[in-house]
């Protein structure tokens, strides 16, 4: 039987590890996927940001880092690398720490996860609280049942129905707005464009279902119009 899902938000200040360093050196906004430890004692960095050839320089000329990739995905910059540096996230991770999301701003990491278990969590706090930098920012329990039937009846990822969520919660939707995209990218720790992009994605997916009938009578109607006027054409 599965135990409660705690979701779990924390910052880490005072890393010294390439990301932290390098955002607090270009002020970029770094969002990174979950790092992969490597059975030789490195670790697999994947990471975007907004084009910066500040950091993308920063970042080839940092000793710690190797393998370093980069590639331009319209108005982002994937990177890829190996990192010598094993930093504090390490230690959450190993604790059972499960992380969805995570970015760095300012030399601060933010980083978003889930916690199985309340045995799991206290393991995870012994070790934030063991570790220099590291603060709890919240903490909520998560509904299994209703998080499956959120993500199989509309489609959508975690990291969608949280920018969803997040953005009702805080008036993004209401008119007037009673915040803005850098509100609520700011309260989930991502950076606007990354916001921006989950929203869409997961409108674009709720609409598609929910107007699913209308767009193909849409189409159908469209059709017969199209063939009417083709008729008094000719």
């Amino acid at each position: 039987m599965i135990e409660e899902c705690l979701m779990t938000e924390f910052r880490i200040q005072g890393d010294d590890c390439p990301l932290a360093d390098a955002s607090e050196a270009t002020g970029a906004v770094i969002d990174v996927a979950p790092p992969l430890m490597r059975d030789d004692g490195n670790v697999l960095l994947r990471f975007s940001s907004a084009p910066s050839e500040e950091l993308t320089e920063h970042l080839d000329a940092d000793d710690r880092i190797r393998y370093f990739y980069s590639s331009r995905d319209n108005d982002r910059v994937n990177y890829r690398c190996l990192s010598l540096h094993p930093c504090v996230v390490h230690e959450l991770i190993s604790a059972g720490f499960m992380i969805e999301s995570m970015s760095y701003q300012g030399g601060n990491a933010i980083l978003t996860g889930a916690v199985v278990g309340h045995d799991v969590m206290q393991s995870v706090m012994q070790t934030a609280g063991e570790t220099v930098g590291v603060k709890l920012e919240r903490v909520y329990a998560l509904s299994a049942e209703k998080e499956e039937s959120i993500a199989k009846q509309w489609d959508l990822t975690p990291a969608q129905e949280e920018s969803l969520r997040t953005a009702v919660e805080m008036g993004y939707f209401t008119v007037p707005r009673e915040v803005i995209a850098d509100d609520v990218a700011t309260e989930m720790g991502i950076s606007k464009s990354a916001f921006i992009g989950r929203l869409h994605r997961a409108q674009h997916a709720l609409l598609t279902q929910l107007f699913a009938d209308t767009r193909s009578r849409g189409r159908t109607g469209q059709k017969r119009s199209d063939d009417a006027e083709d008729e008094a054409t000719d």
